[in-house]
């Protein structure tokens, strides 16, 4: 299993437009092959901090969709990222 997770900062006042255009890419990937669970979400503290949360069967999935990474229009709105891919080998549940 891989976990991609972290976060991207935008100008607070352009957040919500930001997120508003990552609404197809969350989909797409919700239907993509191998993937568990992805997010784009507010951070609810900070207001220009966007959460990135992603979870995927196998690095190839993970790849295979990534593709080439952000647009240019949303990679010219990140002011800064702070984005990791992290290999899962054992995962426990909570529930």
């Amino acid at each position: 299993m891989v976990i991609v997770a972290g976060h991207i900062v935008v100008k607070p006042d352009q957040r919500e437009r930001y997120l508003a255009g990552c609404v197809s890419v969350v989909e797409q990937a919700r239907r993509a092959p191998g993937c568990l669970d992805f997010s784009i979400t507010a951070d609810l503290i900070d207001p220009g901090r966007v959460n990135i949360f992603e979870r995927w069967e196998t690095h190839e999935a993970v790849t295979t969709f990534r593709g080439s990474g952000p647009s240019e229009e949303q990679g010219a709105e990140m002011l800064a990222a702070s984005v990791a891919e992290y290999d899962i080998a054992d995962v426990r549940s909570l529930t």
